[in-house]
């Protein structure tokens, strides 16, 4: 009898430590090639679980020091991004490259800044930051609850004029562009000596993309085509796997020539909206894409209001 419930208290605790670790997600680097790594996120909404880290993050080690590519959506989960790149490597992070203004693109960036980091990201980005600065710590409150103690909104201080910039730290090249898709001041970060585009929330894998309020099909679908004509051999999607071109073209290129050219096209025709969504409602091609009940038909209605209006 002792050892029988010697067993099942085990087995209790064994469950409870599984919940635990679960409960305390923690990215891993992946390495890309070379010195760039990935830190790809659960395809999920933000939560206590993983402190608002369900988006993909990255780092390129140079002998000058770490480059960071966005710094998560609170102080914790910044921590939680630099023991993953301590891992990796004890170079210390020089610089945070912003490709966003969403909440877990840049709230991590005094934790950072206060390590010695110089935090950057073009002109735009950077002043979207400041303007969605409070209302995205309220809703990152909301998630987190007592784990956004300590964060401290940063817009990125050294903020680069122009739709483009071009960077250089440690014989590494950086190329900072605007895409304006997802979200106001979104840019992308391509390193063209490596081959590899960190696309900021341009590029969605497994996960069906977001049109929101504030986005832009039109500039969503022009940007991917330019994308597109870069060729890049590796991307680190906004969320998702890592992945080449031609998934990147399936996942969320073909999706923003669908809405540009069929739901545009209908809207610019003035058919009824209800009628063209749904038309089509049922997409085989898509489906396969997390989120895609929650979200298609709401993607293609804000799609239909910015071709209408055009």
């Amino acid at each position: 009898m002792l050892k029988r419930q010697a067993v099942i208290l085990a087995t209790v605790a064994l469950g409870f430590f599984a919940l635990t670790a679960h409960a305390e997600y923690r990215p891993g680097a992946e390495r890309v090639i070379d010195n760039v790594y990935a830190l790809v996120g659960p395809l999920g909404q933000r939560s206590a679980e993983n402190d608002g880290l369900n988006a993909n993050f990255g780092f390129i080690v140079t002998p000058a020091g770490v480059i960071l590519v966005d710094s998560g959506a609170s102080r914790l989960g910044a921590e939680k991004i630099a023991a993953a790149i301590a891992g990796v490597t004890d170079k210390p992070v020089r610089w945070v490259v912003n490709t966003g203004s969403q909440d877990h693109r840049w709230l991590g960036n005094d934790y950072f800044a206060g390590k010695g980091a110089e935090v950057i990201a073009l002109a735009r980005t950077a002043a979207t930051q400041a303007e969605y600065a409070a209302q995205q710590m309220e809703g990152m409150q909301r998630f987190l609850g007592e784990r956004m103690r300590g964060t401290r909104p940063l817009p990125a201080p050294k903020a680069l004029p122009g739709d483009t910039a071009t960077l250089e730290l440690g014989g590494e090249t950086l190329i900072l562009a605007y895409t304006h898709a997802h979200f106001p001041g979104d840019a992308w970060l391509w390193l063209p000596k490596r081959n590899v585009l960190f696309s900021g929330d341009l590029v969605y894998v497994d996960r069906i993309l977001g049109v929101l309020p504030w986005s832009s099909v039109k500039n969503g679908q022009q940007a991917f085509h330019a994308l597109v004509r870069l060729a890049p051999a590796h991307i680190v999607p906004g969320h998702g796997r890592v992945c080449d071109l031609k998934r990147a073209q399936r996942d969320t290129g073909d999706y923003y020539d669908f809405l540009a050219e069929q739901v545009g096209t209908a809207a610019r025709d003035m058919e009824p909206l209800t009628a063209t969504l749904d038309r089509y409602q049922d997409l085989s091609r898509f489906r396969h894409l997390y989120n895609y009940e929650d979200l298609h038909r709401a993607n293609m209605s804000r799609a239909f209001t910015e071709y209408e209006s055009q």
